[in-house]
């Protein structure tokens, strides 16, 4: 297996990655306060991290819901982030048109798990050069996760991660299969285990307009994931959860990132003999 390089992080070779950071670019204060409190837990716990956040949310129950603060503001926003911290960013891309300017900013261009079949995205991604990250879809058995890294691939572009994220399971929820985990990893590319989306509860049977979450779960799915043996564990944090203005119901509270960091650091320094 190839290790990818985003930045000064190497996922794939030696301790596990995080990829921590708000759902969706709100402002910039809080933006920055969360990278900062990210940075100072991941050194604490000797942790190489990468912050994650988007630009823009293409991908909303309602059409109502907050999607962002434009394109051009989230970006500044996430490049002071990476000026100021020295952090690489990951952030979603949700069509061809969008990656140029995105890649200019971002060290990881994460293809959302509603498009990871989209061909022209894959591609236009693949030929950034940037990391391409691309997740699951909740409609997809793992093993057909490389035809989808294989468009990007086909760009000379082999900086590929793929990330679990939860398969459905009837109509109004999700599980974890961590045989994925293995499956994908088994395909040649360091493999990520999302814990926050994978908690996620997609609206309800009386046609809630918001994704609902079971967060009480991101931490036992997070070290079952690292007992399984992952290059990166990606997790949405916020300062105050409920008052997100997106994903309020599945993001881990960002005080809660140390006691995560403290248990699964150490499952994966013995899984990996570290």
């Amino acid at each position: 297996m190839k290790a990818v390089r985003a930045g000064n992080v190497a996922v794939g070779e030696g301790p596990l990655v995080l990829i921590a950071g708000p759902c969706v670019v709100e402002n910039r204060d809080l933006v920055l306060q969360t990278a900062n409190e990210v940075l100072k837990c991941a050194r604490l716990h000797g942790t190489p991290v990468i912050f994650k956040s988007s630009y823009k949310k293409a991908n909303r129950t309602s059409g109502d819901s907050f999607s962002g603060i434009g394109m051009q503001e989230a970006l500044r926003i996430l490049q002071d982030v990476k000026r100021e911290t020295g952090l690489p960013i990951l952030t979603d891309i949700h069509s061809e048109q969008e990656t140029a300017a995105a890649a200019e900013v971002a060290d990881v261009l994460q293809i959302p798990a509603f498009l990871c079949r989209q061909t022209e995205l894959l591609t236009a991604a693949g030929r950034t050069g940037k990391v391409v990250n691309i997740k699951k879809g909740q409609f997809l058995a793992p093993e057909d996760m490389q035809h989808a890294a294989n468009k990007v691939r086909q760009t000379g572009n082999v900086n590929i991660l793929l990330t679990e994220r939860g398969t459905t399971f009837g109509y109004h929820n999700l599980v974890v299969d961590m045989r994925s985990l293995k499956i994908m990893r088994d395909l040649g590319y360091p493999v990520v285990f999302d814990a926050t989306h994978s908690v996620q509860l997609p609206a309800d049977d009386k046609g809630a307009a918001q994704t609902g979450g079971r967060p009480e779960f991101i931490l036992p799915l997070a070290r079952a994931s690292a007992a399984v043996g992952i290059d990166a564990l990606f997790v949405e944090v916020h300062p105050d959860p409920p008052s997100a203005l997106s994903d309020a119901a599945s993001q881990l509270r960002l005080d809660g990132l140390g006691d995560l960091l403290r248990q699964v650091t150490k499952i994966d320094r013995l899984v990996k003999g570290l």
